[in-house]
């Protein structure tokens, strides 16, 4: 007979979901697990792992065409096998989602395939017909892909499902939105040699980003081909023999652009429907679940992490926040999460990475208080191993509190960036000054003394400027 009384329920299978589930069961409780659909969620089937894994190759496939720069020859006419590289990018998302399986069953979690809602009295109902109870509830539904009335996703337009396994290379594309998953995707599809347009209706693309680090992307992203345009919205589309075409409005001048495929790439929205939340104390606000710094909803026993509880929608902060939860159920002592301290990665040619405050936040946090800040820059074009590499373009960027040395932002821009902000990250959790990072030994030759230099930038001591 299976078991349906638990310490502790958890409402979907994603980085959030999992991982809370994980660690209740080292806490030493009974722990179930419900998902509708994959365990790992859309960040490992059909978002952050797939995405990497397609980006991954079109890295290598980069690399064979300018194979002759590096002293290699018979590689400079390599091309894209689509379906090998789709093929390979599941396999990848497969093995992980056998491995959360894995886990768990090694870490005794119940497994229930079903989709849940609350019932009350800390019950949940399961459209299989059981009914599960526990004390304390996590819900961890994630989210899903905003759709835009303009442009219905179908054949020839496509969410991020539809992208990541398509039978064929779109010789022209438009993408909606350019931020983190629109970058990415534009990013792929120009390396496999799609014509790609890639707009946002905000004044420079991935605008959760520094401004001078967005302008440079959008140089490379230029310098690549990709055609960008800002302050641009799509109005009206409409299919044709072989495409879709669709109506751009930019600054209230209206063109028409017909294009093979359009990928959606418009932001998300919370996964709160069908929930049993209308029946409960808990809060929704722009379709996300409203939590307090423990992740505690308005209704006692019912919690909510990941992209359901709200930004930043980003896959570590969902882990994160599922030990924090745990820990703070369990009756551990707990640290609220700062956003602040959360670095935020796009995985496109170049990457960016960031964590903290843009310059233009922390000048108006100064003026505020009454501070002042020093800002810091290095080149990788004075990094020898980048240069060894052949990848010298690219900028670190460091923000401090002037007067007590905090970090308070740094930014970069270079197709290794998401490896090196994790630095950064050790340090403001350990909230290091300026002054412990001028003093620590940064091995040489590596990437990574970019973010020395830039530390000494901003002090008026870059070496190698």
């Amino acid at each position: 007979m299976t078991k349906t009384v638990f310490d502790l329920i958890v409402v979907g299978g994603g980085p959030g979901g999992y991982v809370a589930a994980i660690r209740g069961a080292q806490l030493g409780m009974s722990v179930a697990l419900v998902e509708r659909a994959e365990l790992g969620g859309i960040c490992l089937n059909w978002g952050c792992i797939p995405t990497k894994a397609l980006l991954h190759s079109a890295t290598v496939l980069r690399a064979c065409r300018e194979a002759a720069h590096y002293g290699v020859t018979g590689a400079g006419d390599a091309r894209p096998d689509l379906a090998a590289m789709v093929a390979r990018s599941r396999k990848v998302a497969g093995r992980l989602g056998q491995g959360v399986a894995h886990l768990m069953k090694k870490n005794g979690v119940t497994v229930f395939a079903a989709n849940a809602k609350l019932a009350g009295s800390g019950k949940l109902a399961l459209d299989t017909g059981a009914t599960l109870s526990a004390k304390h509830i996590i819900l961890a539904t994630g989210a899903r892909a905003r759709e835009l009335p303009a442009l219905p996703v179908g054949e020839r337009i496509w969410a991020y499902r539809q992208a990541l396994a398509p039978a064929e290379i779109p010789k022209t594309l438009l993408v909606v939105g350019a931020g983190a998953i629109g970058a990415e995707f534009a990013s792929f599809y120009r390396a496999i040699g799609s014509d790609v347009t890639l707009i946002d209706m905000t004044p420079e693309i991935l605008p959760q980003e520094d401004a001078e680090i967005s302008q440079l992307a959008r140089k490379a992203f230029e310098k690549q081909g990709i055609r960008v345009l800002t302050q641009c919205a799509v109005t009206a589309s409409s299919p044709t023999a072989t495409g879709v075409k669709v109506t751009l409005e930019q600054q209230g001048k209206k063109t028409e652009l017909e294009v093979d495929r359009v990928i959606v790439a418009a932001g998300i929205v919370g996964n709160v429907e069908n929930l049993g939340l209308e029946k409960t104390r808990v809060t929704v606000e722009k379709t996300h679940i409203v939590t307090d710094a423990q992740c505690r909803t308005g209704e006692p026993g019912v919690y909510a992490i990941g992209d359901v509880a709200g930004a930043p929608w980003l896959a570590h902060k969902a882990s994160h926040e599922a030990v924090l939860c745990v820990e703070a159920i369990a009756g551990l002592t707990t640290h609220a999460i700062d956003p602040l301290r959360i670095p935020a990665c796009t995985y496109s040619y170049p990457q960016v990475a960031s964590i903290g405050m843009t310059e233009a936040r922390a000048r108006e946090h100064a003026k505020q208080t009454g501070g002042e800040i020093r800002v810091g820059k290095f080149t990788f074009a004075g990094n020898g191993k980048a240069i060894a590499m052949g990848e010298d373009q690219g900028l670190v960027k460091t923000v401090f509190d002037a007067k007590s040395g905090e970090l308070l932002g740094a930014h970069i821009i270079h197709p290794e960036a998401s490896e090196l902000i994790t630095g950064y990250g050790v340090a403001a959790s350990l909230e290091a000054t300026e002054e412990d990072l001028m003093h620590t030994v940064f091995a040489h030759p590596t990437l990574s003394e970019t973010l020395h230099e830039s530390v000494l930038s901003a002090f008026g001591r870059a070496l190698h400027a």
